[in-house]
């Protein structure tokens, strides 16, 4: 007798015996699906899932006790590993620090915003990520902004002590690039990595911007004064010699005509004499034939 049969009662219908055994199957399915849905971890594209319980090798031949998962899924082990999650999504971190010293002793109050996430780079001999697991997992979202800010604010210090508040204030692309430079090496360190930095605001308490900024704007005041009258003289010398130019045209043109009446007329004088000379030799020639008739007729 099976063993199925031997906790049956004897006189139960082998229908009902068919029923308990697709009973006890769906109830052995529903526990394997239970189970899986238990063990099974599926990693969102905005997520990393670290795996802890087991060792493995690094590329750099360090033994680590973790496995990461990024886009991907991967069944749990039960009882021999656990699984956390570290989220990937971008964190915006206003940085701030008030009273800074920079190149030349002058304090100064700088406002920024920073986009900070986790990096996901597991690739290479030294992974960012491994960083971040080891030094930030467990930590709470406002825990790692926290630690992002505090790093930030003392690069920014380091960076201002390095520029003049001339060159803080004239050239903000440029100072936020020497604090992305500057911070990207120590948010490495961290597993964080650096999006995009932002120079919002500069100003300082002793009013030293504030003149430097009036001394520049009478600076472009003054050189657009004198941009203004060099225009304007150059204006008066172009209309000047427009009029001069005008007045030559007219003069030559005046003289042209005079030279053209002045040949016509003696082109009129030289035919006038032409046909005065004509006129008097064909008189003349009249008279001779004249008297040459008279004297042949006597």
């Amino acid at each position: 007798m099976s063993p199925l049969g031997a906790i049956l009662p004897a006189a139960m219908h082998p229908m009902a015996v068919l029923g308990v055994f697709v009973g006890v199957i769906l109830l052995v399915l529903l526990l394997l699906y239970g189970l899986v849905r238990r063990i099974l971890y599926i990693c969102q594209p905005n997520e990393v899932l670290i795996f802890t319980g087991k060792h493995r090798i690094r590329g750099d031949g360090r033994t680590v006790g973790f496995q990461t998962i990024q886009g991907g899924k991967k069944l749990r082990i039960p009882l021999l590993e656990r699984v956390d999650k570290m989220d990937l999504t971008n964190m915006t971190i206003e940085v701030s620090v008030r009273g800074a010293f920079s190149k030349g002793g002058i304090p100064l109050t700088v406002q920024g915003v920073a986009n900070v996430k986790i990096s996901s780079d597991s690739e290479g001999s030294t992974p960012v990520l491994h960083n971040a697991i080891e030094r930030l997992l467990g930590k709470r979202r406002d825990e790692i902004m926290a630690v992002a800010k505090d790093t930030l604010d003392g690069n920014l210090r380091g960076v201002l002590a390095k520029m003049t508040p001339e060159e803080v204030n004239e050239d903000k692309i440029k100072f936020g690039q020497l604090l992305l430079e500057e911070a990207d090496h120590d948010l490495i360190k961290l597993g964080l990595e650096l999006n995009t930095l932002k120079i919002q605001n500069v100003t300082d308490e002793v009013g030293y911007l504030d003149s430097i900024g009036r001394v520049k704007s009478a600076e472009i005041k003054r050189n657009a004064l004198i941009a203004e009258a060099q225009a304007r003289a150059l204006s008066t010398v172009r209309d000047a010699e427009n009029r001069q130019d005008t007045e030559l045209a007219r003069i030559e043109a005046e003289i042209r005509t005079s030279r053209a009446e002045t040949e016509r007329r003696v082109a009129d004088a030289l035919t006038k004499k032409d046909a005065m000379v004509a006129e008097s030799r064909g008189q003349i020639l009249a008279a001779v034939a004249k008297a040459t008739a008279e004297i042949e007729v006597q």
